[in-house]
């Protein structure tokens, strides 16, 4: 079957999309970017790669090692004529291995940092450098996957169930509620039947089947909505930067999970109810205990508490969402295209796609509707970079710096503003002299208040000397959420091969210049691969996908419980008046106007819903700080979040009470006299 170093394995989609789950594909050989591969087998349908969240179409071994080991064929030696493995520069490899009998996970881990650490002391060395970077390596079980979707969705998704938790307690204090309110109605029937000889514990029982069948019910039709929402869930997930692969489809320990809920829930908040609709005595017309009416007051007491800390958690979430939203990145995103193509296969020599690239620059400006072109190595807020150390020459200052390789009028472009010096031009290209453009915070960092034009830095402990040419105003590099990093923008027609992701600023709006664009592209640049079109503001708006989601489904969850509180105080009220019916003919019949009964109403609504916000509004503020501590950027104490949560509990309640008070001011005296 061919040299281990020429073997694929498919994943399953990309069997199953691409080749129609053909059984004939083992043996067969596969070009992959002009590099022969023979298929040797294809991936369980589960298997989405060793990092949970990408994905990957096919997977080859690296040479030299052995085939426990795998890695994207995007980056197979073969393809790209190098080896990852034999340069210690190239620290962003994961490497999959089986421990040795009686090793623990801790033991390996600090091994291998102790190992890691030594390298980058050396490196350091050789570099002349006096610091060493603060780096470790993460050693976690492979059967769970190394995920970067584990780090950025872990805690605030224990903050969303903490969130689901308060719901599911609010749902279960409200159908507590309606069968209490079910059950008093029942009890001139329990009676009947205890009068019989019915047994209390048989009546219980049945009572308690009733309240366990609306559980499960409720847990049937919740895993029917899981099933339907979670491909969702992972499809808004997935309109972030990075592609995501994940089955997060309810299994088998889903399914217990929830039935061990429903169960708990049933048994608990159905018990209550259930033996408090036992009278002690034949009820004749209708009064019922004061414990009773105190119960069911203090459910909708805590229905009201938890929808506060619901609301009060939406709000932080939302308010979050919009500071980030609003943040200043240092750019302007409006209205800008970006537009990747893909030139490492094409057959371009390198010095003839700088001088295609440079032309299609020129006739991009040319377009209708197009203010300027450029091209950057790395658009703004990418995620990723490259970063290394930079020494400024005379000086003893070694500042951190991310790096970026920009083309003329890119600064403009992408609207930073141009503090001192020089933007690019294009006799800034290979064989001139190096220049460099660097940002305020690396000037600052750098050269203190001295001027740093016209001084010279080398990067990385190379000896290539860079002229500083210009300052530019600080723009956020990798995440909105960071503080500016000192960045340096090389000239990228000074590389061997340029950076290829164009950026184009419009005065129309961008995606009416795409065809046009496509058309350029693909009548210069035959042989070039155009990849993802997408806009400046989208690609912002990408990167703080885990934001909108966890402030939509906290505001879904949060109108939920105040929903469902709502339901719950409705239906309290209209029993409450249902049954003081006959006391609400007698008032009216002494004088008492409509107006009165209103308030009385709505009297009782807002001493319950009052009680209710004095216990919440506590819990609020302490929710809001584990809040914070789980989730970046979250300001913890925010007095407005709170009014937020109080104004429309608040609202709600009102709303609520508004239909039982009306139907009470309503009722006919004489017909209320007769009621019973």
């Amino acid at each position: 079957m061919g040299s281990p170093a020429h073997v694929a394995v498919l994943s399953w989609s990309f069997w199953k999309n691409r080749l129609g789950l053909d059984p004939a594909i083992l043996g067969r050989k596969i070009m992959v970017e002009d590099v022969p591969a023979t298929v040797i087998g294809v991936a369980p349908p589960e298997f989405f790669g060793t990092q949970v969240g990408w994905t990957e179409d096919i997977f080859v071994p690296l040479v030299g090692w052995t085939e426990d080991i795998f890695v994207p064929l995007a980056m197979e030696p073969l393809i790209h004529r190098k080896s990852y493995t034999s340069n210690a520069g190239y620290k962003w490899l994961q490497l999959i291995g089986r421990m040795k009998p009686g090793v623990s996970m801790e033991q390996v881990h600090a091994e291998m940092n102790v190992l890691f650490r030594r390298t980058l002391e050396i490196e350091a060395a050789d570099r002349h450098e006096a610091t060493v970077p603060d780096w470790s390596i993460d050693v976690a079980p492979a059967g769970a996957g190394l995920s970067r979707l584990r780090d950025q969705f872990s805690k605030p998704l224990l903050v969303l169930m903490a969130i689901v938790g308060l719901l599911l307690l609010i749902a279960c204090a409200n159908v507590a509620g309606m069968l209490l309110a079910r059950g008093a109605a029942r009890r001139r029937e329990m009676a009947l039947r205890i009068s019989l000889g019915a047994g209390r514990f048989r009546l219980v029982r049945q009572l308690l089947t009733e309240s366990l069948l609306l559980s499960a019910v409720a847990a049937a039709l919740g895993v029917l909505l899981a099933y339907a929402g979670s491909d969702s869930l992972v499809r808004i997930m997935a309109t972030g930067r990075f592609p995501v692969e994940l089955s997060v489809r309810p299994d088998a320990r889903v399914l217990l999970f929830t039935a061990a809920v429903a169960l708990l829930t049933g048994v608990l908040f159905g018990l209550v109810p259930a033996v408090r609709a036992l009278p002690l005595r034949d009820s004749g017309r209708g009064g019922e205990t004061r414990t009773r009416r105190l119960f069911g007051k203090s459910l909708i007491v805590a229905q009201v508490a938890f929808s506060v800390v619901l609301l009060t958690a939406a709000g932080m979430f939302v308010r979050n969402l919009a500071s980030l939203e609003n943040r200043d990145l240092g750019i302007n995103r409006d209205r800008v295209l970006m537009v990747a193509l893909d030139p490492s296969h094409s057959g371009y020599q390198d010095d003839e796609l700088s001088r295609d690239f440079e032309r299609l620059l020129a006739r991009l400006e040319e377009l209708p509707g197009v203010r300027s072109a450029s091209i950057c190595w790395m658009p703004p807020i990418a995620g990723g970079g490259s970063d290394g150390t930079a020494s400024v020459e005379g000086s003893n200052v070694h500042p951190y710096v991310y790096k970026n390789w920009v083309a003329p009028r890119y600064f403009e472009t992408v609207g930073m503003p141009l503090v001192a010096g020089r933007d690019f031009n294009f006799q800034d290209r290979v064989g001139s002299p190096l220049a460099v453009i660097i940002n305020q915070t690396m000037a600052r960092v750098g050269f203190g208040a001295a001027n740093p034009l016209g001084r010279h830095v080398t990067f990385d402990g190379d000896d290539h000397r860079y002229e500083i040419i210009g300052v530019v105003g600080d723009a956020k590099y990798l995440e909105i959420r960071e503080a500016t990093p000192a960045t340096a923008y090389r000239a990228t027609f000074q590389q061997t091969r340029p950076a290829s992701q164009f950026v184009i600023r419009t005065a129309v709006p961008p995606v009416q210049i795409v065809p046009a664009v496509r058309r350029e592209v693909r009548d210069l640049l035959k042989t070039v691969l155009i990849g993802k079109v997408t806009t400046l503001a989208e690609h912002i708006d990408a990167s703080i996908v885990q934001e909108r989601l966890i402030a939509m489904l906290s505001s879904l969850f949060g109108a939920l419980g105040s929903l469902l509180a709502a339901i719950g105080l409705y239906g309290l009220l209209a029993y409450t008046v249902a049954r003081r019916t006959n006391e609400i003919g007698i008032r009216m019949a002494i004088g008492a106007q409509r107006i009165d009964v209103v308030r009385m109403v709505l009297r009782e609504a807002l001493l319950m819903v009052m009680a209710g916000l004095a216990i919440g509004i506590p819990f609020s503020m302490g929710a809001e700080r584990l809040a914070a501590g789980a989730v970046p950027d979250l300001r913890a104490g925010d007095a407005l979040t709170v009014a937020f949560g109080v104004a429309a509990m608040l609202a709600v309640g009102l709303l609520a009470a508004y239909v039982p008070a009306r139907r009470a001011a309503h009722v006919d005296p004489m017909e209320a006299l007769r009621y019973e």
